[in-house]
């Protein structure tokens, strides 16, 4: 019994040491506030996608027409991002959320009020979209730099970790409600229940201690800023590979907006219910994926390069996938590698970016994510359109080991630098001890 007993307390201790790991970031009372609140607004967001990708197809009946419109909804930010993280280096991060997620609320609820009073027309969605993505091309870099200032570099890797578990949480509640409701009262009332929940978040930032902060040094304006985030970054290994890595892999996988609306209706004879359970499905992975990650608190290279490889497999499942059932566990899996390779590039890239240059690093990662879906959105939308939606999958998922393959051959050359400048102390000290040799006999 004695026996039994200590190794019952041993357990219980091993598991309450995981659960402090894995949530470490939560005993700190700003980002608990922010979590929270980011929490209810996301589930918000996650509805909005949903619905405005099946209203866009409702409308038009096409998938070209749905990535058309996410290329609107993201041309702000390939086109503006970069310049937004200037502007987070520059000022109070705090202060400039408070304002863009008001301005986020104000844009879902025009958008609900054109869709409830019937009079919505397509140009109406493709402005309001490319509204959003204006914000977003500022409010992703400042969000992404405030992170490190609520929790410090201790807990970056486990906030960063909770806050992509949170989006995956939102991500597997927000599509099913969205499909429930868009099968049962109507598309409008997900973007008014959006409009809704951006109060938690804005008041989360209003009631924050400003006192508990940790904020970076704001940069001075001065003329090139943009150009040296630039220069910085292409001299940075560490920071321009996961970079590139982003870009391909935001490209053309994450452009599930394009290719599930389809693979629901079309391919697996399904209606709005079926499309959000197929991305709540992913959703639900993702939780997983990002509690895994925040236990672990793992990142480089290595890590990320391992979690391409398992994204792009998961999707090639999908893909192939024979029936719904297969297909909703296979997404599951891909939300899991998903959530893994972007939770450990965004700690990656906070950790390695100097303070000073943290919000243009950030932005250019906002750029490979989101920013590349102007490109990414409608030939993902060609692609389904020509030869199905289980192309447009695959695609996705060959591009995610391609991108492995792209980590796989620069960390072999920064092995082979490490090893060179590991050696070269050595050569040089042999070459000092052969030069009195040679002095001698040249004497």
């Amino acid at each position: 019994m004695g026996r039994e007993r200590r190794a019952t307390a041993d357990s219980m201790t091993g598991l309450m040491a995981i659960s402090r790991r894995t949530f470490s970031a939560l005993a700190i009372p700003n980002f608990r506030r922010f979590f929270f609140g980011q929490s209810t607004s996301l589930v918000g967001t996650w509805m909005q996608s949903v619905a405005q990708s099946w209203l866009v197809f409702t409308v038009t009946h096409s998938p070209t027409a749905i990535g058309f419109v996410l290329a609107l909804q993201t041309l702000p930010v390939l086109l503006l991002a970069p310049y937004g993280g200037v502007i987070a280096d520059r000022v109070d991060k705090r202060r400039f959320l408070i304002v863009l997620q008001s301005l986020m609320g104000v844009q879902a609820l025009v958008l609900g009020i054109l869709v409830v009073t019937h009079s919505v027309m397509f140009w109406e969605i493709c402005v309001l979209a490319m509204v959003l993505g204006l914000n977003n091309c500022f409010e992703n870099p400042a969000r992404q730099a405030f992170m490190l200032e609520m929790v410090g570099p201790a807990h970056v890797r486990n906030a960063v970790s909770l806050n992509s578990t949170m989006v995956n949480a939102a991500r597997a509640v927000g599509p099913a409600v969205a499909g429930l409701l868009i099968a049962t009262v109507g598309v409008g009332v997900c973007f008014l229940i959006n409009a809704v929940s951006f109060v938690a978040v804005v008041y989360s930032l209003t009631s924050m201690d400003p006192k508990a902060l940790k904020p970076s040094p704001p940069a001075q304006r001065a003329k090139g800023q943009l150009r040296e985030g630039l220069r910085y970054v292409a001299g940075e290994p560490l920071l321009w590979v996961p970079l590139v890595m982003a870009g391909i892999v935001g490209t053309l996988a994450y452009e599930f907006q394009v290719t599930l609306p389809v693979v629901a209706k079309q391919t697996f004879g399904g209606n709005a219910a079926t499309y959000g359970f197929l991305t709540a499905a992913m959703g639900f992975g993702a939780v997983f994926g990002g509690l895994f990650t925040a236990t672990r608190g793992r990142t480089g290279l290595r890590t990320m390069t391992f979690a391409a490889a398992g994204f792009g497999l998961a999707m090639l499942c999908v893909a192939l996938a024979p029936t719904l059932a297969i297909g909703f566990v296979a997404m599951a899996v891909t939300g899991f590698a998903a959530i893994c390779f972007m939770s450990t590039g965004n700690a990656t890239l906070q950790l390695e970016a100097t303070p000073s240059m943290r919000g243009r690093v950030m932005s250019l990662w906002a750029v490979g994510f989101m920013g590349s879906t102007p490109i990414g959105g409608p030939l993902v939308g060609w692609v389904v359109e020509v030869a199905g939606a289980r192309s447009g999958l695959a695609v996705g998922g060959l591009s995610c080991l391609v991108a492995a393959v792209i980590g796989v051959v620069a960390m072999r050359k920064l092995n082979r630098r490490r090893a060179a400048r590991a050696m070269s102390p050595g050569v040089e000290e042999a070459l000092d001890s052969l030069r009195p040799l040679v002095t001698a006999e040249t004497d």
